[in-house]
């Protein structure tokens, strides 16, 4: 499927719809396929910081400066309910935010008092079906220099790789001794971090330097421990997801490397990507670059923000972010989609890109970014929550995405439909342009579907009801509006 760009043959084409003529560019023809079924859409992640990290992701402090533990517990009940209520998986960042040590470092335990009951109150109070468990750092034990900051893992011979996926199962029956549900599980976030400079920037967050939690591994050496370790945490967890390599997918060195043994491969269940702050375009253009190499497994995108200089690249983060859910799922037939962070400190200057919502540690700061927030409360952040509050409200898990022929695959005006377990369809349409855009939608069915729409100043808009075999619905610029069957 071509991008818009090789669409415009289009351009002087007018779509007869429902006695309505539509100019090209303000409006096109959408029919849904209830007889295509695509994949079944898993739900949505987020990452949470359950312990201290530096403004500019620089040190990790010794204070402790985390969530669910700085909030009161009135609003950590609001937090779960409020925001979190509607996620299926919470990453959990092993070595990272959360990264206490036992008495010889290795293995990682919690480092200060009721750091698990607050990730275990989370877990059942919100309603997340479990953890995606993935290390930015093993214990430093099995590291060079003995130190969760950089380095690689400390040897590469087999006896040691088994004494270290024992030491990483162990890991995990820890969390599971403290409750904690585990979803998914990856061996490396960002592997490849140390091993490529950015020319472009001034102080080069991919340099060996790193400042916080991390392991760098060679392809060769990521594929080696990768085929010790996953049937290790296989047998523990039969039904754990398991995804690699939480970088470049399934097209890069790491995912080729696991290519070269078909039994490693066989314990693979998904390949993850980072795209972090790309334009949602990207998902149309590029699907071949994403999807090369997958070998019939989902592929998605596991970690998603904006760093500072994106904003020089993104016009519209708000409605960027909500597009490029959509993208994958449409253009990459991805189950999952991830959010990096729920919430992040007032302190933390790259959180307006990071966080869909910041909270007010104790103490006396040096920077704040929410002068008028309470200590222990915490608020949304419209640009990045409201991009993805309709897809948690209205896109249940495990529903089905159904095909959607289109007249021209748009940039700025995209649509996924899906079908609930119960057989309730649901729409979500976007307008990422300058003027309203009609959607003549043919194949909804005769059921009544009713309309919300989100705007960075609004949310769940109530727009009253359609029903019939074919919709027009026109949504105005920047907005996303969600139909779903009654």
């Amino acid at each position: 499927m071509s991008g818009a760009h090789s669409m415009k043959a289009f351009t002087l084409l007018a779509c007869l719809c429902g006695g309505t003529v539509f100019a090209a560019n303000h409006g096109g023809t959408y029919k849904i396929r209830a007889d295509q079924p695509q994949q079944v859409i898993k739900g949505l992640g987020f990452e949470i910081q359950s312990d201290s990290i530096g403004s500019g992701n620089a040190g990790m402090p010794d204070e402790v400066v985390a969530v669910p533990h700085d909030l009161t517990a009135t609003e950590k009940a609001r937090f779960y309910q409020e925001m979190l209520h509607g996620f299926r998986y919470a990453r959990l960042a092993m070595g990272l935010y959360l990264r206490g040590n036992d008495a010889e470092k290795k293995h990682i335990v919690e480092r200060y008092p009721g750091q698990m009951d607050d990730l275990r109150s989370m877990q059942q109070v919100s309603g997340i079906e479990g953890f995606d468990v993935e290390y930015w750092s093993p214990a430093p034990f099995w590291k060079q220099g003995m130190t969760y900051y950089g380095g690689s893992i400390r040897a590469t011979d087999p006896v040691f790789f088994n004494a270290f996926g024992d030491a990483m199962v162990d890991d995990l029956r820890y969390l599971q001794g403290h409750g904690l549900r585990i979803a998914q599980w990856g061996l490396q976030n960002e592997p490849a971090v140390g091993l490529a400079k950015r020319k472009d920037q001034k102080r080069d967050p991919l340099d060996a330097k790193q400042s916080y939690a991390s392991c760098f591994y060679t392809p060769k050496d990521y594929a080696a421990v990768l085929k010790v370790v996953a049937p290790k945490v296989r047998a523990l967890l039969p039904d754990v997801h398991i995804h690699a390599p939480s970088w470049d997918g399934p097209a890069g060195p790491f995912a080729a490397e696991i290519r070269k043994d078909p039994e490693l491969l066989k314990n693979i269940d998904g390949w993850t990507w980072h795209q972090i702050g790309h334009n949602s375009n990207d998902q149309i253009d590029l699907r071949d670059k994403y999807m090369q190499g997958a070998d019939g497994k989902p592929v998605y995108q596991n970690e998603f923000e904006y760093q500072p200089w994106d904003a020089k690249k993104i016009a519209s983060p708000f409605m960027n972010t909500g597009q490029a859910l959509m993208n994958w799922m449409v253009f990459e037939n991805s189950p999952t989609w991830f959010w990096l962070h729920a919430l992040k400190p007032v302190t933390n200057l790259e959180a307006a890109g990071y966080s869909l919502g910041y909270w007010r540690p104790a103490g006396i700061l040096q920077k704040n970014l929410r002068p008028n927030l309470k200590v222990g409360h915490w608020e949304f952040n419209p640009q990045n929550w409201n991009a993805i509050a309709g897809f948690l409200k209205y896109l249940p898990w495990d529903s089905t995405r159904l095909t959607v022929e289109e007249s021209t695959v748009e940039y700025d005006q995209r649509i996924l439909v899906w079908r609930t377990k119960e057989g309730k369809l649901g729409i979500a349409l976007s307008n990422r342009g300058v003027s309203p855009y009609t959607f003549h939608v043919a194949g909804a069915g005769v059921k009544t579907l009713v309309g919300h729409r989100y705007t960075i100043a609004a949310l769940n808009v109530a727009l009253g009801h359609k029903s019939g075999q074919e919709l027009d619905i026109t949504v105005p610029p920047q907005s996303f509006e969600f139909w779903t069957a009654r």
